[in-house]
């Protein structure tokens, strides 16, 4: 990207949020911070009227905007395959969104470039047997959640909870929406249990707004919540020794079981896990047959020859 090139996709990003950080766009840009304030102070030269906030960043000022921006092919097709991925992570509601959203990046390309876009739309195809993502054709109610994220209103949801079997009304001041585990996962401060908790959304039955809103001055942050959870006693620590050989065919889905770190000894993978759910990682370890062998925590190993004992109770 030469210079004219990133002072016009500076000014785009300051159109992006209300304030941008020079270390935000020197990341991006991958220059150092002098040469954003070079450019910052070219642009300001050039009668773009870009504010500062001592400490906090820089904004344009209100009423400011370059005319419509032409999207790159590279751009576009970027924005197709988001889209693909987007099909398979999301319900219908928030697929329709992206849809109609993608209609209009096409809708400002030239000829040649929607004739590409078109061809390699049918060319790209995400797990197209269903193998690895989960169908998500009802309503996650994410659409619904992200809505009132920013705004920090209060919310009555209709949750079943898997483990009693029974559904329960909760009053909840939602803080962020996280994806893992192949699931989306609502993370609120529970009113019922007073303290923070995550939610599945794909066992939440009913969500509607409720009057009112909350403005907790030491609330979490989405990333304080994780944070806060990863270094803390929810998480457990496993340590797994894998046959070398094997190791291939769990390559695609260790993400999924909280994989951290692995280090080659041998014949032999030592595989680190962080994960929720010591029942959870012991079932699907026995999937692996002879070709693993747990390390640690010994709760996990004794849970593991239980889960063997069982089996061959049942199978002789």
């Amino acid at each position: 990207m030469n210079r004219i090139e990133r002072l016009q996709a500076i000014i785009i990003q300051l159109q992006s949020k209300k304030v941008v950080t020079a270390a935000e766009m020197a990341d991006r840009f991958e220059v150092s911070l002098r040469t954003i304030y070079r450019d910052i102070r070219s642009l300001e030269e050039g009668g773009v009227p870009i504010g500062a906030e001592a400490g906090i960043g820089y904004y344009l000022s209100d009423g400011y905007h370059l005319p419509p921006v032409m999207f790159t092919r590279e751009e576009a097709s970027a924005l197709l395959m988001a889209g693909k991925i987007f099909e398979k992570h999301t319900d219908k509601e928030l697929q329709t969104h992206f849809r109609d959203a993608l209609y209009k990046v096409k809708a400002v390309l030239d000829g040649n470039k929607k004739e590409a876009l078109e061809t390699l739309e049918d060319k790209i195809s995400i797990d197209p047997f269903g193998w690895q993502f989960k169908d998500h054709s009802g309503n996650l109610m994410v659409s619904k959640i992200q809505s009132i994220l920013p705004f920090k209103k209060l919310a009555k949801i209709t949750y079943h909870a898997s483990y009693s079997g029974e559904s329960s009304e909760r009053i909840v001041e939602p803080i962020g929406l996280c994806f893992y585990y192949n699931q989306w996962h609502l993370i609120a401060f529970c009113q019922l249990r007073n303290d923070y908790r995550d939610f599945r959304t794909d066992r939440i039955e009913k969500l509607e707004i409720v009057e009112g809103d909350f403005s907790k001055t030491n609330q979490l942050s989405l990333q304080n919540y994780l944070d806060k959870l990863q270094n803390g006693t929810d998480l457990h620590i496993v340590k797994v020794k894998f046959v070398r050989e094997f190791t291939k065919f769990i390559e695609g889905i260790k993400y999924q079981y909280g994989w951290v770190g692995e280090e080659t000894k041998g014949d032999f993978i030592e595989m680190k896990f962080a994960t929720m759910s010591l029942e959870f990682m012991a079932r699907w370890l026995l999937m692996s047959g002879k070709n693993f062998e747990v390390i640690s925590p010994d709760s996990l190993i004794s849970r593991v020859k239980e889960l063997i004992i069982e089996l061959q109770e049942t199978h002789g």
